[in-house]
């Protein structure tokens, strides 16, 4: 057991003193703009192949580039930190939008300066990192480069960043400030998204189904407004695509998690022949708790009377004793990560509902934001979110250039930070009806990422199809919804969540497009390297964090691999990932036979 008593509220304190109102910080905003008008001249100044020492001018450009991606990212962190913390902080959404305009100038400087990488050959590109220390950022760089040439010119590109800050954030933006001010009405108190969400894993189905009702009456009260942001959002990035010439809308999601579709269409391919087992895990769990067939709002129940709750204190000693089986290395960091309070768990009103992990380069440090209120699924969350945070770890003494995982590989760490604690879980249980429950929980996560995240998919893509051909409304929003739902759930359910797109963060985020197949990719990619290191027991930490330190610096399909010997644009690997799921369901099935 652990000696320090771990709080549940993080430190900002000690990144800039006085939150919202934090001098430091606008300082650090001040100095940050200062560091982009110095790259901005650098970039001016670079005249590519004509200059005899082009080397040496990238180099510089490269050195205050990654000194600026520093300054940057450490505000946003700050800022996404504040928001999440207290929705009603008016501070922090003026906050937000200066860090906005921030990032859009330093990305009008990189828009030059990748047009100006895109004037190489590519012989003298090639020559351009010979012997130097360039060598080491030949794929990230080449990569700026191949996007720019796949580009408008300068100045168009350069506009659209601009217009983008109140046009294309500021409907990304306007969809945060609706979400916090929605309350869901329950007994005598008002509760937030958050706080209502965590309700569907009440052991008393009345609650549940009291709680989805309004759920639904609330999210559909505000869904004019949420499908007109959804409709902006789609039609400003369908319009950039048109412009660049662009025929694919998953192209840039696909270039993003450095993926070839060949693979995203795999994955999808096996997940769809592989459903029954969980259609059958469903049935059974609406059969234990007494139903025909499950709702939406009885996915996450829980079985049985008694509710496995851990305290924070307890689910923080249980990951690291886990991890610390698995590799000091990990334990280490979850340990820093509880005594220095980089986790923000808090059960109160106020926050934002979900996780994040969110790291601040300039501080090498991480912080965790989630909701705790002792569930097993509660402290997955924690585990996944640590999961992130030893990723940025593991990578903290390499080039920040070679730090920017996609979010595909970035799943990959926390999934399998997670599957450490739930498999741990499930073995330490001291009861068949313990193990039953955590067997449930686990077995939750791989409906979530292979019937839930396979709906958003559905639908998301369904979406941009009919968007194509105009705006998009609420009841055809929540038609689309419903037949992906069907579809990804193999019509197991009794009723689901039409306005599920309404209520779902992913599908308004700007800076990630199609932010849903990435989950399930890390989910099955993880489950290959857990079933590596599950064979080559203790010693595997180093080989694993070689994986990690990699995922920035090559595509999926190299990096699998590279590690793992795999082809991913084949069903196999995907098949036997899946596989080692349906022996979850396969064990849930012979525990529950009468």
């Amino acid at each position: 057991m652990s000696r320090i008593a771990y709080q549940e509220t993080w430190d900002l304190d000690g990144l800039f003193p006085g939150g919202s109102h934090s001098p430091k910080f606008r300082e650090h905003l001040a100095i940050s703009m200062d560091e982009i008008a110095k790259l901005s001249s650098y970039v001016h100044k670079f005249e590519p192949l004509k200059e005899a020492m082009d080397g040496d001018a990238l180099q510089q450009i490269v050195e205050q580039f990654e000194i600026v991606v520093k300054k940057v990212r450490q505000a946003g962190a700050f800022v996404s930190c504040l928001e999440a913390q207290n929705m009603e902080d008016k501070e922090a959404s003026a906050l937000r939008g200066r860090v906005t305009e921030l990032s859009a100038t330093f990305q009008n400087v990189l828009t030059i300066l990748d047009g100006k990488l895109s004037l190489y050959s590519d012989m003298e590109w090639d020559s351009l990192f010979k012997g130097n220390e360039l060598e080491q950022l030949y794929f990230v760089l080449s990569e700026r480069r191949t996007a720019a040439n796949e580009k408008l010119s300068e100045a168009e590109e350069t506009l659209i960043n601009k217009l983008s800050v109140d046009g294309y954030y500021g409907w990304g933006q306007m969809y945060d400030t609706i979400v916090g001010k929605i309350q869901i009405p329950f007994q005598e108190e008002k509760l937030s998204i958050g706080q209502a969400a965590n309700k569907f894993s009440s052991p008393d189905r009345s609650v549940r189904k009291r709680v989805f009702s309004e759920w639904e009456k609330a999210w559909d009260a505000h869904g004019e407004v949420l499908a007109k942001t959804l409709n902006h959002l789609a039609g400003f990035r369908l319009n950039v695509y048109g412009m660049r010439g662009w025929n694919n809308f998953l192209k840039e999601p696909l270039d993003m998690n450095r993926m070839q579709e060949k693979t995203l269409q795999a994955m999808w391919s096996a997940i769809s022949k592989k459903k029954q087992p969980f259609v059958q895990f469903l049935e059974r769990k609406a059969k234990l708790l007494g139903l025909e067939k499950l709702s939406w709002y009885d996915l996450d129940a829980p079985l049985g009377k008694v509710e496995t709750k851990m305290s924070y204190q307890e689910g923080a000693d249980f990951i690291i004793k886990h991890f610390e089986q698995f590799g000091t290395e990990m334990a280490i960091f979850a340990k820093k990560a509880f005594e220095d309070r980089w986790i923000e768990a808090e059960d109160r009103k106020g926050k934002r509902p979900g996780g994040f992990h969110t790291y601040f380069p300039e501080s090498a440090q991480s912080r965790i934001f989630m909701t705790y209120s002792g569930t097993p699924s509660n402290v997955s969350t924690l585990a996944h979110e640590l999961g992130h945070g030893f990723h940025t770890f593991a990578m903290r003494d390499m080039h920040t250039l070679n730090r920017n995982y996609a979010m595909n590989v970035a799943e990959t760490a926390s999934t399998f930070a997670e599957m450490i604690v739930s498999d741990a879980a499930v073995k330490a249980a001291s009861t068949e009806e313990e193990k039953l429950v955590l067997l449930e929980d686990k077995i939750q996560r791989s409906i979530a990422l292979l019937m839930n995240i396979h709906a958003r998919f559905l639908f998301e893509t369904k979406y941009y199809e009919e968007r194509q051909n105009g705006q998009v409304s609420k009841e055809q929003l929540n038609t689309l919804m419903l037949a992906a739902q069907k579809e990804a759930y193999g019509d197991a359910l009794s009723e689901y969540h039409p306005s599920f797109w309404a209520s779902k963060l992913h599908f308004f985020i700007t800076g990630v497009p199609f932010y849903n197949f990435p989950y399930t990719f890390g989910f099955l990619f993880s489950l290959g390297i857990y079933a590596k290191a599950l064979e080559e027991g203790k010693g595997y930490e180093d080989k694993y964090i070689s994986l990690l330190r990699d995922t920035a610096s090559m595509t999926v399909e190299e990096l699998a691999y590279k590690h793992l010997q795999v082809d991913l644009t084949k069903e196999d690997f995907w098949n036997s990932a899946i596989q080692l799921c349906i022996n979850d369901v396969e064990e849930f099935l012979e525990l529950t036979n009468e």
